[in-house]
């Protein structure tokens, strides 16, 4: 009876990963790529698609050319086998086909690369600082101005925010629907990595050096992400909460947060000078 329900609760999350995109976490028995809430993202759920028609039709061919040289050329068939050494065309064509098809590949996956890598004009700028177990960003700028630590819930409090196991945090970062943000990433101790499956984003944030990439998401909603580079003991303890919202509600956070998270810092100030 386990197994019998086992299977069925398998069946129906496989089915679920096709026929339900818009679902914004990750579950369990998940296939596919989480839904795309940027153009960066649609750009390679796409090329994904494209490689994906390319694999079956050029397995499909493959083994539909076994089948046909088994049948073919079995020893029943064929008494006394062929000595044919070499074919001038057959060397030829399994020569220049894997060519032409990875031309075709590398068109578009260049195209992708470029448009991941060219940073249109930002309308917000973040700093992610990666550390041993946590975030640290920074809003830079005069509507801005503030940096504050953004650690990972315990269970218990994850259960009492509602919040997905693991990637629930005690402040989440906000951004602006529909507006290009810039996100300048760096390591404070080890490498990590920034990732956010759902805009296409997965950079390193290495010590001592800038990396810089960027997202624009296109609907509001939260988000989760995780670092995704290897980075000691609590490295499964690094999630990413984000926060997509409307111009206005994004202009009331950032006044409430440059009150509140400087507010903490003085207090830190003061009780480090004590």
């Amino acid at each position: 009876m386990f197994l019998r329900k086992s299977g069925i609760g398998a069946a129906v999350a496989a089915l679920l990963a096709f026929s339900a995109p818009a679902m914004a976490l990750p579950y369990n028995f998940e296939m596919g790529l989480q839904p795309a809430a940027s153009p960066v993202m649609e750009g390679i759920e796409d090329f994904h698609r494209l490689l994906l028609y390319i694999i079956v039709a050029v397995c499909l061919f493959v083994l539909a050319l076994l089948v046909w040289i088994v049948v073919k050329y079995r020893a029943g068939a064929n008494a006394v086998p062929s000595k044919v050494h070499h074919n001038t065309l057959l060397e030829v064509a399994w020569t220049l086909i894997p060519v032409i098809i990875l031309v075709f590949i590398a068109v578009p996956s260049f195209r992708l690369l470029y448009f991941e890598a060219i940073i249109p004009t930002p309308d917000v700028h973040i700093k992610a600082i990666g550390k041993q177990w946590f975030w640290t960003y920074e809003y830079p700028g005069s509507a801005a101005g503030f940096t504050f630590d953004s650690l990972g819930l315990s269970d218990a409090d994850n259960v009492k925010a509602g919040k997905p196991r693991l990637l629930g945090t005690d402040n989440a970062i906000y951004v602006p629907v529909n507006k290009v943000v810039e996100v300048e990433t760096t390591g404070a101790d080890v490498i990590h990595s920034w990732a956010m499956p759902q805009m296409g984003v997965k950079m390193d944030a290495v010590p001592g050096r800038l990396n810089h990439t960027w997202f624009k998401a296109n609907q509001t909603g939260v988000f989760y992400g995780q670092c995704s580079e290897l980075c000691g003991a609590k490295h499964a303890y690094m999630p990413i909460e984000l926060h997509v919202v409307s111009d206005a509600d994004y202009a009331a956070w950032l006044a409430a947060s440059k009150k509140k998270f400087a507010a903490l810092e003085n207090d830190a100030t003061r009780v480090a000078s004590k």
